[in-house]
């Protein structure tokens, strides 16, 4: 007869909008194992499975700090709740965590107050008693009764909610009657039981005990102090996002690049400070969503999605966005592990503000041997092809504006855009790999600039901090030959050093920070390296803090028109790298509004 060994909880804290998927072990009447499914729509010698979820709710209501959500929280901010800054963001587990969070707290009732100063009223009442040693907090002492609402979760159609009393002061609402459960805000502070127990297809009743377990209590997901798109023209000293996500103008665009982290990178040895629960997948995309469709970008350029998730979550989830979507994956000459887990480089388009003209995709390992066929010996080529095959790709996508682009030269002509999307490789000892990769992508956007006049954008993660020789190359069109990257070249692919160059007049979008005029500016110019002009950094783990990822763009053709903000390191909190709750890859997004311009002319 069929029979449940073992469920389990891959996941040790639920969160709001996270999917929970318990792992459920069976035995089948031939006494073979497994973890499929047997539905009552496909019941097996007789028998099916039948699965509820209920909420443990208690007559006191239990809130969760906002800074460690998987602790209760004993206090509350008194300025947080007369703002009517968003009550979750009010509770903190002690007085040392709000201390400690002060800094980054504070900037909640900054915001707020200039709201309402601009209201006419007055801030001191509110925020005048607020300071570093956690005065204005009150004990949080909250007290709610339990739901009653008819709710519906997983595929299952709507249903009245099924009490059962328990005695201690404790309710257990049914909320869920599929295997699957998406923890809801009604959720949160409370404990979910998850039930399988086999049933009897003829007599629908259930056979044996049923299997159970229990979470811990529901947290909500982190949310991380929104970004702001910032104008760097001197007009607006803020730029505010319309219900469309872009400034008002039409003949702008907002162009997003972010390195996502691959699952298969995102390992728990590697990021040890990141809670287990935070680094999940299922956690991590439904933020990474969040985020991504938060900024409303035109075109959004990701690194390291992985092949699966591409096609069962990022292009399906965006397409209810209004994207359309352009993948390229990575080879895997290198790669060993299994294919649908190999990572590439996604580009997503709006319908309505772009349509797809053409799709070139660059395959360095193609490059590789191709190289290696005309310039290496062939005594080397084994080991030129081992030193040069990484199975990094770059996605060109030729799109056509729909659009006004007001103050051009012709407007009645195709406002065409090139949008160069790739991920050079990480493997900082091959810095002549490096070169090689970014000058070969270069060489490739210049056949397309000189079949069309077309503005062009370079976007990705390319490994390569500022000042280095690949940074050089895209951003001064050349590389000097007494630079110290250029010493490694042991299969002289580099050479002559005069080769090493293009025509493209590309500018790095965030240097626009640095050239704007604006004293508004002067925040997010402490966030810049002068000598650079680069940002401080894009990509922060415990071991590493620096730029790696870029927006360039032709200057000739396009300008900046606004930049979203930067982050501190404050804004991570201290003692913290990145991935975190709050932010789910170890990059940070960079997003950039342009205007197209009439060419110059010489």
């Amino acid at each position: 007869m069929l029979s449940v060994l073992r469920v389990h909880l891959p996941s040790d804290i639920p969160i709001v909008g996270c999917e929970l998927s318990p792992y459920v072990l069976l035995r089948r009447p031939d006494k073979t194992v497994t973890t499929d499914d047997v539905p009552e729509s496909a019941p097996l010698d007789g028998h099916f499975l039948r699965y509820k979820w209920y909420r443990i709710q208690s007559d006191r209501k239990v809130a969760v700090c906002s800074v460690h959500p998987s602790e209760q929280a004993t206090l509350q901010c008194l300025g947080c709740v007369k703002a009517k800054i968003p009550v979750a963001k009010s509770y903190h587990c002690s007085p040392k965590c709000f201390s400690d969070a002060w800094q980054h707290h504070r900037v909640l009732h900054d915001r707020a107050a200039s709201a309402v100063n601009e209201n006419g009223n007055e801030e001191e009442e509110i925020f005048g008693r607020f300071n570093s040693t956690g005065s204005g907090v009150i004990s949080a002492s909250l007290t709610g009764s339990a739901s009653s609402t008819s709710l519906t979760n997983g595929s299952t159609p709507l249903y009245p909610t099924a009490v059962t009393q328990r005695s201690g002061g404790e309710t257990w609402f049914e909320v869920g009657r599929s295997k699957t459960y998406t923890p809801t805000t009604d959720d949160i502070g409370h404990v979910l039981k998850f039930e399988c127990v086999v049933i009897d297809a003829e007599t629908t009743l259930p056979v044996g005990h049923p299997n159970t377990l229990l979470t811990s209590r529901v947290i909500p997901a982190p949310s991380p102090s929104p970004r702001r798109l910032i104008s760097v023209g001197g007009a607006d000293m803020m730029g505010q996002l319309d219900s469309d996500g872009r400034l008002s103008s039409s003949g702008t665009f907002t162009v997003l690049s972010y390195n996502i982290l691959s699952d298969s990178y995102a390992s728990s040895e590697l990021y040890s400070y990141c809670p287990s629960w935070a680094l999940s997948w299922p956690y991590r995309r439904q933020n990474l969503l969040r985020e991504i469709v938060g900024y409303r970008a035109d075109i959004v350029c990701l690194q390291e999605v992985q092949c699966d998730h591409f096609d069962e979550f990022f292009a399906p989830e965006l397409d209810k966005h209004g994207y359309q979507a352009l993948y390229k994956r990575k080879t895997n000459e290198v790669y060993s592990g299994n294919i649908h887990t190999i990572d590439g480089c996604a580009t997503f388009f709006r319908r309505d503000r772009f349509s797809h003209v053409k799709k070139y995709e660059v395959e360095f390992n193609k490059a590789a041997q191709s190289l290696t066929e005309v310039a290496v010996q062939t005594t080397q080529k084994k080991v030129a092809l081992n030193r040069l095959v990484k199975d990094n790709v770059a996605l060109i996508v030729v799109l056509e504006a729909k659009f006004t682009n007001q103050g051009a030269d012709n407007p009645g002509k195709r406002q065409l855009l090139c949008v160069a999307n790739t991920h050079v490789n990480v493997q900082q000892e091959l810095k002549d790999v490096k070169i090689w990769q970014v000058h070969t992508l270069l060489k490739g956007l210049e056949k397309i600039a000189a079949s069309a006049d077309i503005p062009m954008l370079v976007c990705g993660d390319f490994n390569s901090v500022p000042g280095s020789a690949p940074h050089s190359l895209l951003a001064m069109g050349k590389v000097d030959p007494l630079h110290p990257d250029l010493l490694v070249d042991p299969l002289a692919i580099l050479r002559p050093h005069s080769k090493l160059t293009h025509q493209l007049p590309l500018v790095s979008a965030y240097s626009a920070f640095l050239r704007g005029i604006d004293l508004g500016l002067e925040q997010q110019r402490r966030r810049m390296d002068p000598v650079t002009n680069e940002p401080l950094f894009t990509n922060c783990t415990r071991d590493f803090i620096g730029t790696l990822d870029y927006i360039f763009y032709t200057a000739d053709s396009l300008t900046v028109e606004s930049l979203l903000e930067l982050l501190d390191e404050d804004s991570l909190r201290k003692d913290t790298a990145l991935p975190s709750p709050e932010w789910s890859s170890d990059h940070i997004a960079l997003l950039a509004e342009f205007r197209c311009v009439p060419r110059t002319r010489h």
